[in-house]
């Protein structure tokens, strides 16, 4: 089972940046980030294979957020640019064996999840 964890997450005003962190105890083929807003659903947000193909939910969060790994460190980062209070939501770190995801169902491991929040 491999074990992530984020980092980097806080609280900012709309228009700063944020850079968030996973780090996985193993190899993961895909990683990435959902993120969850009070009373809503938890959302794709991006995913990055071991190779480097990347996924955005949205040309809106392709715009601002960038997804990369150090695949050496087993670590995958999302740096989010021009926030706004709609970014607020808990961000999970996900991860798959084999394949990549834009789903729930299509995630085999997860991290805790780190706030962030946008304040206007």
């Amino acid at each position: 089972q491999v074990q992530l964890v984020e980092s980097g997450g806080g609280l900012v005003q709309a228009g700063d940046s944020l850079r968030l962190s996973c780090a996985a105890s193993g190899r993961t083929f895909s990683m990435g980030w959902f993120r969850q807003a009070p009373g809503k659903e938890r959302e794709f947000v991006s995913a990055i294979t071991w190779s480097g193909s990347i996924t955005y939910a949205s040309d809106s969060v392709k715009a601002r957020f960038t997804i990369s790994r150090d695949n050496a460190k087993n670590t995958a980062y999302l740096q989010m640019n021009s926030l706004e209070p709609e970014d607020t939501a808990v961000y999970y770190c996900a991860g798959k064996r084999m394949g990549t995801f834009v789903t729930v169902a299509g995630v085999d491991y997860w991290g805790q999840g780190t706030q962030v929040t946008v304040s206007s």
